[in-house]
């Protein structure tokens, strides 16, 4: 919820001083919470101050690499994304081994230790000079509010809360699952790593796609859209662990293969310029379906006796978020694609926003 915060602090002061804020701010929650002695504590604490350290950690660093790279945007973001994957799977074992070791207060400040980093990694983020543009704070750059008045932003926004509603629903629930057709904690452990493990050869693999000038991104986030939901839809079918491994991991690499894309559609449908507001409300608006999703999936459970209703719900959603896609002006018309540099003309903010390859690239 929280990042259109990060958006404006990192249009206003730059995205490097507001990543440094937010590193210190995740591992000051992260700090405090290993001191909690009420739930409370826990909310404020990890969930408050360790949440809005990542919203200003996310935004302006994911705006800011999807600038540095105008002609390779799709790949960039692929490249920078597969990172959840990789700590997803060492944070895995890592996280029981500090629990059952430190117990819970130390685990937290170990993982404090670890999110204190993002100090130093929000440093390395290179403010680069873009020509034409006048020192101190913008003046003329479309901000937040002119964004929602912007129907195909809203459109795309609101696909992406319908995807998200069903997105996250077997990440949260696929070990339920395969402990629901008979598979034991390492082999359901398996299904999970596996699931993490191909997410981020898909999300490399799709930017990777992106970048061939072939076919407009906003149909490469469709397809890989519809295959997310179709697979979803497939997942009650795997009713042993062979069938389940091998639907989960295909599940993984078309999901993981959705997040570059969703991001660097953003510039395609608002323009390169007005990258970093939309990625902010895009966050503010996803959280609502990502929250919305394992919940409802979780009740559907609870009311059926199993997992069945709760995929096909959740394939359901994905499959119409990524009908709203086809509303979306750029996509039945060629654009400029990942490699373009403001993408739709027609919401291309005025003035110069994209930083000069030269600037960019070393000789």
């Amino acid at each position: 919820i929280a990042g259109p915060l990060g958006s404006a602090l990192s249009t206003r002061f730059g995205a490097r001083p507001v990543a440094m804020a937010g590193g210190f701010l995740s591992g000051l929650g992260l700090f405090l919470g290993a001191f909690a002695t009420h739930m409370t504590h826990l909310y404020l604490s990890v969930g408050l101050l360790a949440g809005l350290g990542w919203a200003l950690v996310f935004t302006p660093s994911l705006g800011t690499v999807g600038r540095y790279f105008p002609a390779q945007r799709a790949l960039a973001t692929g490249l920078v994304v597969s990172g959840a994957s990789i700590s997803g799977l060492a944070l895995g074992p890592l996280v029981p081994l500090l629990l059952d070791t430190y117990g819970w207060r130390g685990a937290l400040l170990l993982l404090a230790a670890i999110s204190f980093n993002l100090v130093a990694a929000g440093a390395l983020l290179r403010p680069l000079p873009v020509p034409g543009e006048t020192p101190g704070p913008p003046r003329d750059r479309p901000g937040l509010m002119r964004l929602l008045r912007q129907g195909p932003f809203i459109r795309y926004a609101l696909a992406f809360v319908l995807v998200d509603a069903g997105y996250y629903v077997p990440f949260v629930h696929g070990e339920a699952r395969a402990h629901e057709v008979g598979c034991d904690e390492h082999h359901a452990g398996l299904v999970m790593a596996a699931m993490a493990a191909v997410d981020g050869g898909g999300r490399v693999a799709a930017g990777w796609l992106a970048t061939r000038p072939a076919t407009p991104l906003l149909r490469h986030l469709f397809a890989w859209a519809v295959l997310t939901g179709l697979v979803l839809l497939l997942l009650p079918l795997g009713t042993s662990f062979g069938g389940l491994l091998a639907l989960a991991s295909a599940y993984g690499f078309c999901a993981g293969a959705v997040v570059p894309l969703q991001f660097a559609g953003v510039a395609e449908v608002v323009g390169a310029g007005r990258l970093v507001h939309a990625i902010g409300l895009m966050q503010m608006f996803e959280s609502f379906g990502s929250l919305l999703g394992p919940p409802f999936a979780g009740w559907l459970r609870d009311m059926t006796g199993n997992y069945t209703i709760s995929f096909l719900a959740a394939g359901a959603f994905l499959l119409a978020g990524s009908l709203l896609i086809l509303t979306l002006p750029g996509f039945f018309h060629a654009s400029q694609g990942a490699g373009g540099k403001e993408g739709s003309p027609a919401l291309a903010p005025t003035g110069p926003e994209t930083p000069c390859r030269s600037a960019l690239e070393p000789a």
